[in-house]
């Protein structure tokens, strides 16, 4: 079975999504994403979606799970990339993506986290 690659950056780590998803690969990398959060102490996960031209309920749904998993371990979770195909497709499915911070690129991503790591998250938000 494929994996999807985790890589450590200090107290971040990095996924960066480079195939479709199907129902298994995301849970999966669910599994393997928490267990990297708790084995290392990663205060935050950037997971990038840029390559991703279709997104259903269900890898959604795991995005959201990702993000409560990833709160309850103390780390903050970050979605960037996201195509404007995919965000009318989640938005037409009705899925708000409730907890999950959204940024434009990697290099945004990290500034909130970075941001977020020294407490002035309330500045930069969802707006990057």
């Amino acid at each position: 079975m494929e994996k999807i690659p985790i890589l450590r950056m200090g107290d971040f780590l990095l996924v960066t999504i480079q195939v479709d998803m199907h129902d298994r690969l995301a849970l999966a990398l669910q599994d393997d994403l928490t267990n990297r959060i708790s084995q290392t102490g990663a205060r935050g996960v950037l997971i990038d979606i840029s390559s991703l031209d279709i997104v259903d309920s269900f890898i959604g749904r795991m995005f959201g799970n990702i993000a409560a998993m990833s709160r309850v371990l103390d780390a903050e979770t970050i979605v960037v990339g996201m195509q404007p195909a995919v965000a009318i497709t989640l938005v037409e499915l009705g899925m708000s993506l409730a907890g999950v911070k959204t940024a434009l690129n990697v290099d945004a991503g990290m500034e909130v986290l970075r941001a977020s790591m020294d407490g002035h998250e309330e500045y930069y938000g969802n707006r990057l």
